[in-house]
């Protein structure tokens, strides 16, 4: 049986999210944008023959609004996440940036170390760059050894990340 990729693209206070995946898990989420088709063509890059449905991860539709209200919203490890394409290291990579809690940052040598790779920050950098499931897969809460903010792929980059961490209650210096 096909699997059916679903999307969905709601309002929240920073703008238009979107979200897509299938019955079996979340594959990819999109930052807030002010354009609803900017956010839709980007979480819609590569996901042929993508059904809307309002209602897809309902529940979770809400808590990503109530995040971008100022709520102290703990995203469920719970939510099944699709990680096609990415090898090991890169699935333990995000799987172990995912129990970095809201308010909190760590730096990308830390997170190497808690994935098991001690010696690979660099290589953290280049996944979480890839990371399909931005806030759901909080790379946002990774920094440099330095304090600084490093970088940030999303659109908006880093602006987007220090006005996220900021959110979240951290003020850090770009």
């Amino acid at each position: 049986m096909q699997k059916v990729t679903k999307y969905t693209i709601f309002h929240t206070k920073w703008g238009y999210f979107g979200l897509a995946g299938t019955e079996y898990g979340l594959c990819r989420t999109q930052l807030p944008g002010s354009k609803h088709e900017k956010i839709k063509s980007r979480l819609l890059k590569n996901l042929p023959a993508a059904q809307f449905d309002k209602t897809f991860y309902k529940i979770l539709q809400h808590q990503i609004i109530a995040y971008f209200e100022g709520d102290c919203i703990k995203f469920s490890r719970d939510i099944p996440l699709i990680l096609d394409g990415f090898s090991s290291f890169g699935i333990s990579i995000l799987t172990t940036c995912r129990e970095i809690e809201i308010g909190q940052t760590i730096t990308y040598g830390k997170l190497a170390k808690k994935a098991g790779r001690p010696n690979a920050s660099r290589a953290v950098g280049s996944t979480l760059a890839k990371n399909p499931l931005p806030l759901i897969i909080p790379c946002h809460r990774i920094i440099r050894s330095d304090g600084k903010l490093g970088g940030f792929s999303a659109p908006g980059g880093i602006i987007l990340k220090k006005k996220m961490l900021e959110l979240e209650g951290k003020v850090l210096r770009i």
